[in-house]
């Protein structure tokens, strides 16, 4: 069936293809005009509606005669659009996510260069300072003249540095470096009033023997972390706990915790001092209470601000039923 078509396709273009050619000569010879066009232009529009009509004749017995082809035309393009149409929306959540997983990989290819750097450094030499350490800490109050504070500490904080950095460099003078517009921003805001405390912090690793050091100086409200007295943390024990190894843990636990918990206040300090023989004591309360609950407490022996250490004792005590 669709040999016969198509071969009564060809005849019938072959057909009126003569027709539409000899009907426009025939009108380019008698002169006729429609629109007012000249007999030419004419001409050629009777050609062009000619082939036209033998594609609307084509495609008018393609759709009587060929049920595939209605069946292609009115029902499979059609639903092909629609799908088409929900493949691109189905589509965006996934480019969305495409550029979230991009956005990931640059991320990690810029940690993994650091690291690549960090890893150089070492092979290169010694790292005696790494980057985010905290090399100086000192007061700042805007009572006194900031400006002249400032350059004091840093005075401080360079020797203190090169002690590091270039010890056998006496004449090794200024290798800290920090931005002018940080120390800007911290005379404006010193400025205000309060007390303060200037962190000096390593903006890079450092070698042994570098000329110089770029830092980050931040300043810090001097406020009070914790209070004489103060029980920064606490942890109820049961009698499954009556026993060294447990007792251990739960000190080294609530020790570790204290120290987030003063990090997040604010406090500069870098370890927690312990006071007294804490671990006697808690052995000897243990021998003469052996079917109670008992309660760890982390106290405060000092009060200490941003920059001072924490000095911290454990007491045990009964928990009352």
């Amino acid at each position: 069936m669709a040999w016969i078509l198509i071969v009564f396709l060809i005849l019938l273009g072959g057909l009126i293809a003569p027709f539409g050619d000899l009907l426009g000569t025939k009108i380019g010879k008698s002169r006729f005009s429609i629109f007012k066009l000249r007999p030419k232009k004419t001409a050629t529009i009777v050609t062009v509606i000619t082939g036209g009509f033998i594609s609307s004749i084509s495609i008018g017995l393609l759709i009587l005669v060929s049920e595939e082809f209605r069946q292609r035309l009115f029902v499979d393009i059609p639903f092909l659009q629609k799908t088409l149409d929900e493949s691109k929306k189905a589509l965006i959540p996934l480019q969305e996510e495409r550029e979230k997983l991009e956005d990931k990989i640059i991320k990690k290819e810029k940690e993994l260069n650091l690291l690549k750097n960090s890893i150089s450094e070492f092979r290169r030499g010694n790292i005696v300072i790494k980057r985010g350490q905290t090399l100086f800490i000192a007061e700042v109050s805007s009572s006194s003249n900031i400006k002249l504070d400032l350059a004091k500490i840093y005075n401080e904080a360079d020797k203190f540095v090169r002690r590091i950095v270039v010890p056998s460099n006496k004449e090794a003078k200024n290798i800290l470096l920090w931005k002018p517009s940080d120390i800007t921003k911290i005379e404006t805001v010193a400025a205000q009033g309060g007390n303060w405390i200037l962190s000096i912090k390593s903006a890079t690793n450092v070698l042994r023997g570098d000329n110089y050091v770029f830092v980050s100086p931040d300043l810090l409200e001097n406020k009070f972390i914790v209070k004489k007295g103060e029980v920064i943390k606490s942890s109820i024990l049961g009698k499954s706990d009556f026993n060294r190894k447990s007792i251990n843990l739960k000190i080294k636990s609530l020790l570790r915790e204290t120290r987030d918990e003063i990090k997040s206040k604010g406090s500069q300090a870098n370890e927690i001092k312990t006071s007294g023989n804490f671990v006697k004591k808690i052995t000897d309360f243990l021998k003469d209470n052996q079917n109670v609950k008992f309660k760890l407490e982390v106290v405060s022996l000092r009060d200490s601000k941003t920059a001072e250490p924490i000095v911290v004792e454990i007491n045990i005590l009964k928990v009352l039923p």
